[in-house]
């Protein structure tokens, strides 16, 4: 009967589906965290050197293209963590 439900769980289109998600939860968690620390790289030089146009334009699209990928990639996280304690809990 183990050997079924562990069988089962690999063929299981909703754990399949749910570890794609959380493939694509964590690269989108590396790129935005990734996005973040090169705005405050951006900041640091663009403060130490010439504080220009330019530089603001891509310190302001770092942080908006990974507040944009974070956001959801964390509660998504989230979800699928709770759902697969879930899971474990009630023996699926």
């Amino acid at each position: 009967m183990s050997m079924q439900n562990h069988s089962n769980s690999r063929t299981d289109p909703v754990r399949q589906r749910r570890a794609l998600m959380t493939r694509w939860t964590q690269r989108a968690n590396r790129v935005g965290y990734l996005l973040f620390a090169a705005a405050i790289v951006l900041f640091i030089v663009a403060f130490t050197g010439d504080f220009n146009d330019t530089m603001v334009t891509l310190i302001v699209i770092c942080m908006t293209i990974g507040s944009i990928l974070l956001a959801p990639a964390i509660v998504l996280g989230y979800g699928l963590k709770a759902a697969e304690k879930d899971d474990l809990a009630q023996g699926r």
